[in-house]
Order: structure tokens, then C-alpha cells, then sequence
């Protein structure tokens, strides 16, 4: 028997007075899954996962989480998740051990099991023989890891994670996936948000999400079809700007956009794109360095998608002005 969703959004949507910060988002996440929600800052992530935490009230629509619906319930959404903010959130000025015991005790864990759990907590978090260590004196990555044990301490079957590794670590960031890998394989519904792309890659499935919108979801896989049929062709030259807005103005050129040193090109045909692009840059002057044809990134995808949107706005306003 197919187990029921962990969580289910219906045209789920949030306004602060003139402005939709959430806008209709509708979605499912299965449990067990690592349900990554990326998008770039301000894009509505932090206020869509607030409102499935009960702790924002809906404008329209639903969510639910465990089958309670965030709106009628929040109290008991609250009971049944793990929360961890973006901001770091723990008492500085307590010890690792006693941030444990006092959410232990927050979260109404008592005598035996609240020792079990505390115990299961600094080992998960790899934090045995700093138990008493302040908080505050923690590297950066330990204190994620301590926030990560002190939002799962009571076992619960959904953790939503805001942000968890903003201004980690590469190393950091790396080990505090390994425990959420870890915990997925235990059976708990992780609802992950970032604008890290690489980290996107370690979730089962994606939301890409901007100006408050489902921009496109599905597996890294699935969203990588969108370049299904066309070349991702990667372009060097020695006036960079020039040259992307060259290729931008090309009929044949479907895509363009810049990616640090490198213009990426989306085009119907590799050897077709690569003549065409050599054709133009010479032309003016700037022949390019290097064309290569590379595997679209999930940046790649990202951009396409928020283009794609933008696109879509922009169309809407032209027909309502208002």
C-alpha cells in the first residue's frame, strides 16, 4: 500500500498587503523524500516554509503536513515537525548538552527517553567529548550540526531545514548532507530549502521557485530534459560583454547567458551553433577563444526556468497593466 503524502500545498498562497510573497504554489512531497525547494533570495522560499511550519496563517489555499492542515491546526503541526531557521538559533551561552536538554525538555521529552534521545543526538551530530563546550564557541559547521540534533531531538517524521548551511563550509556543508541523507534512509521527510545548486543535486526531487511561483519541479533528471534536442555550447572570447550581447540578438541563439568567464548558448544543432557563433564573433572583431559543447548544469536549468518566467510575468502585466 502507497503511503500517504508528508506534505501537500493546494494553490497555497501568502500576501503582505499589495504583495504576494507566496503565489498559489500547489505541490506534493512523499515521505521519506528529500524534497529540495531551491530558488534564489527573496523568492518566496523562507515564507512557504514558515506558513507549512504553522507559524504564518495562509492568505488562500492549503497545506498540509501529516494530514493536519496548517490553517486549522498550526499547534499540532508545530507538536508533530523538526524546524531548523535560517538564523542560528541556539543559546550561545549554554553548552552543547544543555541546548539538548533544554529542547529535550521544550519538546516535552522526560526521565529515560530524554537521555536516550540526548545521547542518540550528540553522537548523530558527531559532537561526542564537546558536550560541554559553549555553543557560542563552536565552529560555524558544528553549531549547524548541534541545530540539526536539537530540531530532530523528539523523532519526528517530517524536518523542515531553512537554509541549513548558509555560510558553512564546503567540508561542513559536504557532512551536514550526510546526516540528512542519513536521516531520509530512516524514513523522515526532509523539506530542504537553498539557492546552493550543487546541494540541490543530493535531493530526490526539486521545486524551482521565483517571484513567489512554481517555476518547474520534478527529479535533476527530469528537469534536465528541458535541453532535450538542443546544445548546451559553452563560448570563450576576448571581449566577453560584447560578445553575449552579440549572441543574445541571434535568431538561432535560443538561450544565452554568462556564466562567470564563460557564455553558455543554447542552440537546435551543436555543429550548426558552433559555425554560427565563429561566423559572428569574427565578424566583429572577436573571434572566439574556444566553443565546446558541455552537459547542461543545473544552473543551466535554473536560469532557463526563471527566464521562462519572467517571460510569463511580463506577458501577464502587459495584459492587465493594472
Amino acid at each position: 500500500m502507497t503511503a500517504p503524502p508528508a506534505i501537500e500545498l493546494d494553490r497555497l498562497t501568502k500576501r503582505f498587503g499589495s504583495f504576494t510573497a507566496v503565489d498559489a504554489l500547489t505541490m506534493t512531497v512523499n515521505a521519506g523524500e528529500i524534497f529540495g525547494f531551491l530558488g534564489a533570495n527573496g523568492a518566496g522560499k523562507s515564507t512557504a516554509i514558515r506558513m507549512l511550519c504553522g507559524l504564518l496563517a495562509p492568505t488562500e489555499g492549503t497545506g498540509t503536513v501529516l494530514g493536519i492542515d496548517v490553517s486549522r491546526d498550526p499547534e499540532a503541526v508545530k507538536r508533530r515537525i523538526g524546524y531548523m531557521s535560517q538564523r542560528f538559533s541556539l543559546y550561545e551561552d549554554l553548552s552543547v548538552r544543555q541546548n539538548l536538554r533544554f529542547f529535550g525538555g521544550v519538546y516535552g521529552l522526560r526521565g529515560t527517553r530524554a537521555r536516550e534521545r540526548e545521547e542518540w543526538a550528540i553522537d548523530m551530530a558527531d559532537l561526542r567529548g564537546k558536550e560541554h563546550r559553549l555553543t557560542g564557541e563552536l565552529p560555524g559547521g558544528w553549531k549547524q550540526r548541534l541545530a540539526l540534533a536539537c530540531a530532530v531531538l523528539h523523532d519526528p517524521k517530517v524536518v523542515f531545514l531553512d537554509e541549513p548551511t548558509s555560510g558553512v563550509d564546503p567540508i561542513s556543508r559536504r557532512r551536514f548532507w550526510a546526516l540528512i541523507d542519513e536521516m531520509s534512509g530512516y524514513g523522515v521527510t526532509v523539506f530542504v530549502t537553498t539557492h546552493y545548486l550543487d546541494e540541490a543535486e543530493y535531493c530526490h526531487r526539486l521545486a524551482l521557485i521565483h517571484a513567489g511561483r512554481l517555476a518547474a519541479q520534478g527529479t535533476v533528471g527530469e528537469l534536465k530534459e528541458v535541453f532535450a534536442g538542443r546544445a548546451v555550447l559553452e563560448v570563450t572570447a576576448p571581449r566577453l560583454s560584447e560578445a553575449l550581447e552579440l549572441l543574445g540578438e541571434q535568431d538561432w541563439a535560443l538561450e544565452t547567458s554568462v556564466f562567470g568567464t564563460r557564455i553558455h548558448v543554447v542552440v537546435g544543432d551543436a555543429e550548426v551553433g558552433r559555425q554560427r557563433i565563429t561566423a559572428a564573433l569574427e565578424g566583429e572583431g572577436n573571434p572566439p577563444r574556444s566553443i565546446d559543447r558541455i552537459v547542461p548544469s543545473l544552473e543551466d536549468v535554473f536560469i532557463h526556468h526563471v527566464e521562462e518566467e519572467e517571460a510569463r510575468l511580463r506577458a501577464g502585466a502587459a495584459v492587465d497593466p493594472a
